[in-house]
């Protein structure tokens, strides 16, 4: 029996919650999956997991054993690094993740431009609007939008963004410009999940917040699907300034209630602060930094 692959194998059904989703992750039959963790189990003389028809779970010794399984595979991976090279010159892949819109604006160019520049090194790339556990999901590196929790992780500020309220010319001009939150009353929205509430919109901040309900008559679920409706004229949206930068350049949307506007987001890069820090990691951060920082500075509406 292969421990490495065994353990690499728990690790992925305790991440992703099933025998099954860790088989659609790993690329790995089902069957072989049971039997991988079968096996393990009766290498140890021990179950490592509690398994009924709803559910998966840890028994306690399975926990312990996971936690010592994480240090060991992050252990092997390390020397792997040393061995290749990888902290004498920048070579190796690259584990990258971003919010959907402001990967595909911003990211994707910058790791275009990086990989010309960098041929020993590759770069996957993850877009998505939740929030990736950073080691569990082995990524090197993060763009967080928003206020960071205290952790571990090394944080590079590389500029913010601002929520902003948006409606096309023709809407503008047929439903009125609103001077104040409250005028939100009065304008058909358009409801965006992801960002806040559908029902009520928050402006201002600690002690002066102001929680201002709209009515949402279309509700979606992607900021795309939001902005093309608020260009269509379909009510105001409240989305993120960068998501909308494009639209409001070409005059397509415009800008209201900026008086009324929350303290501005902060954006960084984050990573996990391995010492020493891998070269091809210190490449990458070097190289985008700067330029998202100019990226974003551009985009000021």
């Amino acid at each position: 029996m292969d421990r490495l692959e065994a353990m690499s194998i728990l690790l992925a059904v305790v991440d992703t919650g099933s025998l099954s989703a860790a088989a659609r992750r790993l690329g790995t039959p089902l069957p072989t999956v049971s039997r991988k963790i079968a096996e393990l189990e009766a290498h140890l003389h021990t179950r490592l997991l509690h398994r009924t028809t709803r559910r998966l779970s840890l028994t306690e010794t399975g926990a312990a054993y996971v936690v010592a399984c994480r240090r060991i595979l992050d252990e092997v991976g390390e020397a792997e690094r040393i061995a290749a090279g990888e902290y004498a010159t920048p070579v190796g892949e690259l584990a990258v993740t971003a919010p959907v819109v402001f990967g595909r604006l911003h990211i994707v160019p910058v790791v275009a431009e990086f990989l010309v520049q960098y041929r020993k090194i590759d770069i996957k790339l993850l877009l998505t609007d939740r929030v990736v556990h950073m080691v569990e999901e082995q990524i090197d590196v993060a763009l967080r939008i928003g206020e960071l929790p205290d952790s571990t992780l090394i944080a590079s500020g590389i500029g913010t963004v601002r929520r902003v309220v948006c409606g096309s010319p023709a809407y503008l001009a047929t439903r009125g410009i609103p001077t104040k939150p409250q005028d939100l009353a009065t304008h058909d929205c358009i409801g965006f999940d992801v960002l806040e509430s559908r029902r009520a919109w928050v402006f201002g901040d600690g002690k002066t917040a102001l929680s201002v309900p709209v009515v949402s008559r279309l509700e979606v679920n992607t900021a795309e699907a939001a902005i093309d409706a608020a260009v269509l004229g379909a009510g105001l949206v409240r989305v993120l300034s960068y998501q909308v930068a494009e639209a409001v350049a070409a005059g397509k949307l415009a800008v209201v209630l900026r008086d009324y506007e929350s303290a501005p987001l902060p954006v960084s890069l984050v990573h996990k602060g391995q010492a020493p820090l891998p070269l091809k990691l210190r490449a990458f951060l070097d190289f985008a930094a700067p330029r998202l920082r100019a990226r974003i500075a551009s985009e000021l509406l």
